[in-house]
């Protein structure tokens, strides 16, 4: 599909509660099936990153690193060689792969984190904002963990006091009758979450709050 010159991520019908969020929130969904023609331009990999570097953070502590990994550079095949096998036929298709990367000790220098205890959670909204911007950008994504994580810091000398969480593959949506039926068929599994009284409460805990 194309929008205003650009091409925009592919579609699917908005799910049960789902119906008015916000078009990026809406719409999105993790694509496994990316066109492995597609290039990210620079312009387009600084504008993802700028968008994780300006997600909150406590005490703007912003303990959060990414390896960037177009396909086609070292790095990238360095990375593919640590997927795990669900994810080695797919992941490789998608125009870069953003590896997300946690501060959770203090460095050598000095370089502690005083608010460490949520270093996690910043970087998940780090994460977050990376693929929101991509979806304005028409662009698809799918966050995974299935890789050597150990192998992964290793191959790329990522510090101790660091700890690698996870892939974001970002790209074009694909024809999904070029790819592997069994990656084709990740795309046609319904989206499903639980209700919100089971994750919502109010007054106590378990105690709805509508």
């Amino acid at each position: 599909m194309v929008q205003s010159g650009r091409m925009t991520a592919a579609k699917r019908a908005p799910q049960p509660g789902a119906e008015d969020l916000t078009e990026h929130l809406r719409d999105r969904w993790s694509v496994s099936v990316f066109d492995q023609e597609h290039e990210l331009a620079d312009s387009e990999i600084r504008l993802l990153l700028e968008a994780a570097r300006w997600a909150p953070s406590a005490g703007n502590s912003q303990p959060w690193s990414f390896l960037v990994l177009p396909r086609g550079s070292a790095g990238h095949e360095t990375f593919a060689s640590h997927l795990s096998r669900g994810n080695s036929g797919w992941v490789p298709r998608a125009s870069a792969v953003f590896v997300a990367i946690a501060q959770v000790g203090v460095g050598p220098d000095g370089d502690g984190l005083t608010y460490s205890d949520y270093a996690y959670y910043d970087l998940g909204q780090a994460a977050a904002h990376l693929t929101v911007q991509a979806a304005s950008l028409g662009l698809s994504s799918h966050q995974f963990a299935g890789f050597d994580h150990d192998a992964v810091a290793a191959a790329f000398g990522v510090p101790d006091w660091w700890r690698v969480m996870i892939g974001i593959a970002v790209g074009r949506h694909g024809d999904p009758a070029q790819v592997d039926p069994r990656d084709a068929e990740r795309e046609e599994r319904d989206r499903v979450r639980r209700p919100l009284e089971e994750t919502a409460f109010t007054d106590k805990w378990g105690t709805p709050w509508s």
